[in-house]
This record gives structure tokens, C-alpha cells and sequence, in this order.
């Protein structure tokens, strides 16, 4: 590992950097510093009828490119004051070559008259502006020309919408450092080999972060500056828990760091003593935790962890780094091997929910295009309802994984009772359409479920629940909806707050609304897996809770220690606060009571 004192022309000074502990834990290793690696740009000829529409998709890319350079000359503003001044300069550079210049006029003058696609017709612009400063022989100029570059490979890559990791290729051990990982990116990681990560974009609530936790790897993001004055092969460390970057750290910060590794591992051997425990409140009320699972190669540590089954299957996986839909019997193989692998503990598989920041390329063309708003427009239940081959596919293989074990079904960003009715009658029709063919599926079919995970869902939830099997509240978009917070922007990752007293409310009356229709409710959000919001939950008549596998330990010593009467108490202490301040003031002194 390369330090402040290791040998070399000029010792590197050590750096702290600031962004959000997303995902807690220790790394430390060489920083694998993701860049614009080489994009492969396709090459075609637009016919007359389509130059339009590839104009379009062009101002589109701007578009993009420009909101991702304003947003990270806003990350800037928090860097010192010279840094910031610096990287400032650069950006609005970048800003104003995409802004009615050159290389706009250009890219576009080509797609109208050369009839080319607008990927080639950067990449020919560019190039041409490029090579022009490189020929004055001046070394601004030249360095201008490379800015042109860097604009110009943002631009396809947003045009080709290519991940900004080329993660495959990590050495092991690695620390990955980048502009952003989007959820797709980290899918790619495997934890085995990479030791965490962090990025200037992100917020901590978004799903990158709530990937991260699932592999349990130390990640930070939000981190401005992360980028500027390192070299690939530098030592980093990642606190995930405090959400500090240290860059060329000294021997003794390193030392200090190891430290910490070695507590936390003896910790985590503690926890693992409690997998066999039962999750028994000491009045001997048993809660049952179950494991969310991003991936499938999350399944072992959910059975380690002792999970009493899977309360919450994303499956996204399944429609991510690739070009094309996964078919019925492929989705099937995939749902067939978790059902088995569980060995009779309960499936509960979550319909496709795609949009925000889970978007999958094959799925953009599906629905039509991409949305203005994603995380408001076509995705998860009115996507699956608008494109029933989509739907039907999905139905069919959990279907079939329903005959080799419990499964259930739940549909996410349910809003009404007729998406529920829509739903239960396409799987009715795919469930007979099976039998006739002679496959088996279970008798009776799945129990189907809805997510309560938008305000009017939870304010609905009476009517809802008279056409529900069971409640599943998903608390990352409830408390986002609510709040009018986006979970992924780090400029606002600060107001997203669980105790809000509307969001403790809507989950009151969710939960409510079950018990009264006698139907099962489990919370599946990141509140979940924090033991710190244990006690108020399980006041509130929560008896299922499913969170990332690692989480399951510490929430299993919080329910071991609490005691059911008193919880149900404080938590009708909280619901009479009208301050969030009070509300965490009240839930904290619970808390330290243990």
C-alpha cells in the first residue's frame, strides 16, 4: 500500500473527505479510480423519417449531461475554498461547451445532413474540434481539447446509457472510487473481492445504498472533491459508518483503522452467536425476521443469519446489464433455485419494480420509452398491468417455483383497489392457462400482497386490505413520497426522516388496517434493519420485520431485550407528538433504557 512515508519523489499528504455512511464497516486497499473507459459507439445510418426523433434523443442527452455537471457543481460548493473555485472553473466549462456551442451546433448539423446517429455524430465532432486545438501546438489550447473529450464521452455515454464502472476488472481487494454507481453498477460487485466503495453522487436511501448494506460492503457516497488529486493504486480507506473517505492515509491512521476492523469482526462473531436463538421479546412474544434479497447470491448469508424466510425478493436482478427480457423459463429457474434453497421457510417474491433509480435499459423500450419523472410515471404494477406478456411472463414462473415450496406474491406501488383486482385476475388466467398445459403450480394458488409504499396506498389501506392477502409497508418510498424528498440526491438526504410524524401515522394506519381485516403485515423498508427503530415498531403492532441479511442479528439482540407491553406503551407516547424532534427525544431514551 502506497502511504504518506512510503518511498517515492514526493510523500502524498493525507486527505479526510466527507459524504454519507451509506453502508457501515472498514475498507482498506488500493483505489481503483473508475473513469470514461473506452465506449463501444455504434454506427448507423438514420433514414429522413427519423432525423427528428434522433435530434431529439440528442437534446435529450444534453439535457442529462447538463443536470449531472450542475449537480455536481453544486457537490463542489462544499469543497474548500480553493478546490471549489478550481473545480468550479472546470464544470462551467463542460457546462458552456453544451450550451448552444460548437459542439451542439455540430453533433446536430451532422445528424440533419449526414443522416448519422447522434453517438457517431459526437464522436466525429469531437474528434474534428479536438484535433484542431492539438494541431495549434499550444498546451492551453491542447488541454482544451481534452475537456472536449471528456464532454464528449459523457454525452455517449449517456446517449448509450452505459454504466460509468467497468467493475468486472477490479483487482481484488480493491477500493472502487467513481461519480456515481448506479444500481446495476454495484449488482456487478462482488463483495468477495472488493473491499467497499464510494462515490460523489448518491444519497442514503437510494438503491445503491440499500445494495450496498445487502452485500455488506463499507460504502460512502456524496463525497465532493472524491475524484481530484488521486492516483489509481493509492490507499483508501472507507468509514461507512462515519462517511469519511481517507485518501494516502498515514501508518498510524492505517493502524487506528485496523483496530477498528478487528472490533467490529469480534462483533459480528457475537451476533452470530444468536442464529439459533429464537427472536422472543422477554415477555415471550416471538417476531418473526426475514431477509430482503437483491441478488441471489445473497441467499447463503440469509440462511447464516438464521432468516425465517424471505420477506421481500427484488426482482430487478433479473432485468439488469443486459440487452434483452428474461423469458418465462428462465425466471423460473431463478425463483425455483431461491424457493429450494430456503427449504420450506416462505418466499415472498416482489413483481417487477422498475423506475427512479432501478431503470433497466430492456424494460425503457418495454414501457415505451423513459419517463419525464420515473419515480412517477410508468413503472412497477402500472408498468406489469400495461404490458401483460411482461406480467404474465413473471406470474408463470412464480407460479411454477410455487410447486416446490411456500411462496407469496407481492405487487409493488399498488395504489388501488382495481390494480389489485387487475392483478388477481391476470393470475388467475395465467394460473389456467398452466393447468391446462399439465404444470404444476400450488393448490391453492400464491396468497398476493400489495406494498403500501405511497401515501394514498396507506391512507387507502381499509379498502385495500378487503382485497389483499397481506400487507407489505415498503418505508423507503413511503417516507420519500411523503416527505417530497428524492432518496438518491445527497443535496436533500438530510431531510429524509423516518420519525416524521406523517410517516409514523400512514404506517400506524397501514398496520391498523391489517389487524382489523385479520390480514398478515410485515415491514420490509430500511427501517426494518435498524434495531434503533425496533421498539417503536413493534409497539405500533408490527410482528414480521424483513431487512438485508446482515441486519438480522442486531435486530434480533434489540427484540431479545425489549419488552412488548412497554414498547406498545411508548409507542402510543410517540403518536401524540406533533415534533419529530420529540418523537427521536422519546425513542431514544426508550432505548437507552435496554
Amino acid at each position: 500500500m502506497k502511504t504518506d512515508d512510503s518511498a517515492g519523489d514526493k510523500p502524498k499528504r493525507e486527505r479526510v473527505l466527507h459524504g454519507l455512511g451509506v453502508s457501515p464497516g472498514v475498507a482498506i486497499g488500493p483505489a481503483f479510480v473508475s473513469d470514461d473507459h473506452e465506449i463501444a459507439v455504434p454506427d448507423y445510418r438514420v433514414p429522413a423519417d427519423g432525423i427528428e426523433a434522433e435530434r431529439e434523443r440528442f437534446a435529450a442527452a444534453v439535457a442529462a449531461s447538463l443536470k449531472q455537471l450542475r449537480k455536481l457543481k453544486g457537490k463542489a460548493a462544499a469543497l474548500p475554498a480553493s478546490a471549489s473555485e478550481e473545480v468550479g472553473y472546470l464544470l462551467d466549462a463542460h457546462i458552456a461547451m453544451l450550451t448552444n456551442s460548437r459542439l451542439v451546433r455540430g453533433v446536430v448539423r451532422r445528424i440533419s445532413e449526414e443522416h448519422v446517429n447522434a453517438e457517431r455524430a459526437v464522436q466525429m465532432e469531437i474528434g474534428e474540434i479536438g484535433d484542431s486545438f492539438d494541431a495549434m501546438g499550444d498546451a492551453y489550447l491542447a488541454a482544451r481539447g481534452e475537456d472536449i473529450r471528456v464532454v464528449g464521452a459523457r454525452l455517449i455515454r449517456n446517449l448509450t446509457k452505459t454504466p460509468y464502472a467497468a467493475l468486472q476488472h477490479v483487482a481484488e481487494g480493491s477500493v472502487i472510487l467513481a461519480e456515481e454507481l448506479t444500481p446495476a453498477d454495484t449488482a456487478l460487485i462482488d463483495p468477495h473481492r472488493i473491499a467497499g466503495f464510494a462515490a460523489v453522487l448518491g444519497g442514503r436511501e437510494g438503491h445503491t445504498a440499500i445494495m450496498a448494506r445487502a452485500l455488506e460492503l463499507p460504502a460512502v457516497l456524496g463525497v465532493a472533491g472524491l475524484l481530484t488529486q488521486i492516483d489509481p493504486g493509492d490507499t483508501v480507506i472507507i468509514d461507512g459508518a462515519e462517511g469519511a473517505v481517507v485518501i494516502n492515509p498515514r501508518r498510524e491512521t492505517i493502524a487506528r483503522y485496523e483496530a477498528q476492523q478487528q472490533t467490529l469482526e469480534r462483533e459480528e462473531r457475537q451476533l452470530a452467536r444468536l442464529r439459533r436463538l429464537p427472536a422472543v421479546t422477554r415477555d415471550g412474544i416471538e417476531i418473526t425476521l426475514e431477509a430482503n434479497l437483491e441478488l441471489p447470491r445473497e441467499l447463503d448469508q440469509a440462511m447464516a443469519a438464521g432468516a425465517q424466510g424471505l420477506g421481500l425478493v427484488r426482482t430487478e436482478f433479473l432485468y439488469m446489464n443486459r440487452e434483452d427480457l428474461p423469458d418465462e423459463d428462465e425466471q423460473f429457474e431463478a425463483y425455483r433455485g431461491l424457493v429450494r434453497g430456503m427449504a420450506g421457510r416462505p418466499v415472498t417474491i416482489r413483481t417487477l419494480d422498475v423506475g427512479g433509480d432501478k431503470l433497466a435499459a430492456p424494460l425503457t423500450e418495454a414501457g415505451g420509452g423513459e419517463s419525464a419523472n420515473p419515480a412517477l410515471g410508468l413503472r412497477a404494477i402500472r408498468l406489469s398491468l400495461r404490458d401483460r406478456s411482461l406480467f404474465d411472463a413473471q406470474l408463470g414462473a412464480i407460479l411454477r417455483a410455487s410447486a416446490e415450496g411456500p411462496v407469496r406474491i407481492l405487487l409493488p406501488m399498488v395504489c388501488s383497489v382495481a390494480e389489485i383486482r387487475k392483478a388477481r385476475e391476470a393470475l388467475g388466467q395465467v394460473a389456467r392457462r398452466l393447468k391446462r398445459r399439465g404444470v404444476k403450480i400450488s393448490d391453492p394458488p400464491p396468497p398476493l400482497g400489495v406494498m403500501i409504499e405511497i401515501p394514498g396506498a396507506a391512507l387507502a389501506a381499509d379498502a385495500l386490505a378487503a382485497e389483499s392477502d397481506f400487507f407489505a409497508i415498503g418505508t423507503n418510498d413511503l417516507i420519500q413520497y411523503t416527505l417530497a424528498i428524492d432518496r438518491t440526491d445527497e443535496q436533500v438526504a438530510d431531510l429524509y426522516n423516518p420519525l416524521h410524524p406523517a410517516v409514523l401515522r400512514l404506517i400506524q394506519f397501514a398496520v391498523e388496517a391489517a389487524l382489523r381485516a385479520r390480514i398478515g403485515v410485515s415491514l420490509c423498508g430500511e427501517m426494518a434493519g435498524d434495531p434503533r427503530y425496533t421498539g417503536l415498531l413493534l409497539g405500533l403492532g408490527i410482528r414480521d420485520l424483513s431487512m438485508a441479511p446482515g441486519k438480522i442479528g442486531r435486530v434480533k439482540q434489540r427484540v431479545r431485550t425489549l419488552d412488548l407491553v412497554a414498547a406498545g406503551r411508548r409507542a402510543h407516547a410517540i403518536m401524540d407528538q406533533l415534533d419529530d424532534a420529540r418523537i427521536a427525544g422519546l425513542l431514544d431514551d426508550f432505548n437507552a433504557l435496554a
